[in-house]
């Protein structure tokens, strides 16, 4: 049987390998194995002396824990993770606030880009030449007659005279800050 079995398993053949294509694979060829093996064996039967009496655990002393001490380092250790994500949830919130204020200055950007546009196109139609030649004649404006024109002769050459100014004396000096001092008075109290 044991040769049987062992033939069967080492064939050319494998039960287990798989085959691809149009055909099925066989899920019960196991089972039929089986039964064809063992179709001449009478079943057992379970004891029933061992199913019906359930079998109990004791145990004979409840052990118990001692009581472990915390380390100092495992408390520090602990409380550098809770300080590490304190801070790394207020650097995620920083980052949520800044990108909310991109978010914000870029919408405003864009709005002054097209206010600009607007802006700049109104620039250029108010200096063009038929539009202030138009608003200087709605104001009087007009050419420069020949009486209006005057040329200066610049033939010579350059000179400056400089004059100096004479330094006050003692006497001058001390009656201009009396003034300024009784004219300060005076405008306080007005």
């Amino acid at each position: 049987m044991a040769s049987a079995a062992r033939e069967l398993r080492y064939s050319g053949y494998s039960s287990r390998s798989a085959v691809y294509g149009d055909l099925a694979y066989d899920l019960d060829r196991e089972v039929r194995e089986h039964t064809l093996r063992h179709a001449g064996e009478a079943r057992r039967q379970p004891r029933e002396e061992s199913m019906a009496r359930p079998q109990v655990r004791r145990v004979s002393q409840v052990q118990v824990r001692q009581k472990q001490k915390l380390s100092v380092f495992s408390l520090l250790g602990f409380g550098a993770v809770a300080a590490l994500a304190v801070l790394v949830l207020m650097s995620y919130i920083q980052l949520t606030e800044l990108s909310s204020q991109v978010v914000e200055l870029k919408s405003q950007l864009s709005t002054l880009q097209t206010e600009n546009v607007t802006l700049t196109a109104q620039y250029e139609r108010m200096y063009d030449l038929e539009t202030v030649k138009a608003a200087a004649e709605a104001a009087g404006m007009g050419k420069p007659s020949n009486s209006q024109i005057y040329y200066i002769d610049l033939s010579d050459g350059d000179n400056a005279v400089v004059y100096q100014k004479e330094e006050p004396d003692i006497l001058s000096r001390l009656l201009t800050s009396l003034n300024h001092g009784i004219y300060t008075v005076v405008e306080y109290f007005d």
